[in-house]
């Protein structure tokens, strides 16, 4: 595999991971059209970025240990599918695709 390929491999999961984490992240933004006071808003805000919070702290896991990071992602895809019975895909698939990048990423750098 060339190195072109091998870079890509590398960085996709991880710039689609930070994408997603920041695409989470909007929906946060309603939060200050509630009308809350200033320590309302805030703890709201901190409450609705708790999956934003995830995302990254399973992709500093990822970055390191890619195959801890496929198995969190995977799990976190599941986990919201069972909560959501299924019925929002927008959510689970970039997890699911992320976490399948993470691992053919892993299935390489294993076998050099």
């Amino acid at each position: 595999m060339n190195m072109t390929i091998r870079r890509a491999l590398f960085w996709a999961p991880r710039v689609l991971c930070i994408l997603f984490a920041l695409f989470l992240s909007v929906f946060a933004l309603d939060v200050f059209s509630e009308g809350y006071g200033f320590g309302e808003t805030i703890l709201a805000l901190l409450i609705h970025l708790i999956p934003t919070f995830l995302i990254v702290i399973i992709l500093a896991i990822a970055w390191r240990r890619e195959i801890v990071g496929v198995i969190l992602f995977f799990a976190l895809a599941l986990i919201y599918l069972v909560m959501s019975k299924g019925e929002s895909l927008i959510i689970s698939v970039p997890l699911i695709l992320v976490g399948g990048l993470f691992l053919l990423n892993w299935k390489y750098t294993e076998n050099r």
